[in-house]
């Protein structure tokens, strides 16, 4: 299969994980889902990584939103690291907050476009990467991020988008650079004078610019 491209559906797989064997799109029910590759575990920046969105998991729950990550390692070599990165990232004793995905024979990997070609394991195969997928309700993929094994994620910034595509989900507006939620979006060129007040009661912000065209305008998320 290609390429996944935003707005495509996204691929249904069944998988043993660390809660036991799921169907992927019966998992996800009717909840927006972001699945997340790493190398491997057992490795210092995945571990920081996996204790950043487990201390972040209650805030996308209440956004219902669910996270699962996934790596080419078995189901036992989760359940053992998992007790590394509850003690990295000082977790609450009890359940891990999100399944881990054991891809040993990289059949999910390979589907979703997820192997880095540089970094392999002890045998020579090459190991996931670290992407980022958001898919919506309506199981298509809405964003997709993907990073070299040396660099680790940011997961603030992953909810930050997640915030972001909840917003515009619903709404004529966009998110701009470095918006945080709860401050203004910017009002959508397409969106007409007559259904401003319509659509945003509260009313609008109108930037003036030497240009004169009235294409910046701002509200409250």
């Amino acid at each position: 299969m290609g390429p996944l491209n935003l707005g495509d559906p996204f691929p249904n797989f069944t998988c043993d994980t660390t809660e036991g064997k799921i169907d992927f799109h019966e998992w996800l029910g009717n909840s927006w889902g972001i699945l997340f590759s790493h190398p491997a575990d057992y490795t210092p920046v995945c571990t920081s990584e996996l204790a950043r969105a487990a201390q972040l998991h209650h805030v996308f729950q209440k956004k219902g939103v669910k996270l699962i990550a996934l790596s080419c390692d078995s189901v036992e070599s989760h359940r053992g690291w998992i007790k590394d990165i509850n003690a990295f990232g000082e977790l609450p004793d009890g359940p891990f907050p999100y399944p881990i995905i054991a891809d040993e024979k990289r059949d999910i990997a390979v589907k979703l476009g997820m192997l880095d070609p540089v970094e392999k394991d002890k045998e020579g195969l090459p190991l996931t990467c670290r992407a980022v997928f958001i898919i919506g309700p309506d199981k298509k993929m809405k964003l997709s991020m993907l990073y070299p094994a040396t660099t680790g994620r940011n997961f603030d910034e992953v909810l930050r988008a997640t915030d972001s595509l909840l917003v515009t989900e619903t709404r004529k507006v966009a998110t701009p650079a470095g918006w945080q939620k709860g401050t203004p979006c910017m009002v959508l060129p397409s969106v007409t004078e007559e259904e401003i007040l319509k659509l945003f009661p509260t009313g609008i912000k109108q930037y003036e610019v030497p240009s004169g065209k009235n294409y910046l305008r701002t509200t409250m998320d």
